[in-house]
């Protein structure tokens, strides 16, 4: 096993006892304020400086993540089977799941390739709630 240093692993010990909660505020706080996302795969992706020089295309790349953004839940009869698809693709509890329908819209997973994010939506829908993607 490689050797690290004791604030290397003081850090790790603290990320890893991170609630789900906590650590999703730690991701939006390093995307917000640093430019730094996970990728999927796990892999980290910094962004680079902003601005066009004389050699950036006129127009924006298509988009290729998404917020999947929760609006709401027409049937409150079906809420429970959207709360138990939010716990799956998101790794929620069941509390943090159902304040999250009971407060829509909230985004339910930020930053989520094109593909991801439809089958996401696809099956949100599919147990009766509205989802946009942004």
């Amino acid at each position: 096993m490689a050797e690290f240093s004791a604030e290397i692993k003081d850090l790790g010990d603290k990320i890893v006892g991170l609630s789900l909660l906590k650590a999703k505020e730690l991701g939006d706080y390093l995307k917000e304020v640093h430019g730094i996302e996970a990728a999927a795969g796990g892999a980290v992706v910094v962004a680079g400086p902003a601005g066009g020089g004389a050699g950036a295309p006129a127009a924006a790349a298509a988009k290729t993540a998404f917020d999947v953004v929760l609006v709401k839940v027409a049937d409150q009869t079906k809420k429970i089977a959207v709360i138990k698809v939010v716990r799956e693709l998101t790794g929620l509890g069941l509390k943090e799941a159902k304040d999250l329908v009971d407060n829509a819209p909230k985004p339910i997973k930020p930053g989520v390739p094109t593909e991801d994010a439809e089958a996401m939506k696809a099956k949100l829908e599919k147990e009766g709630a509205t989802v946009e993607l942004k």
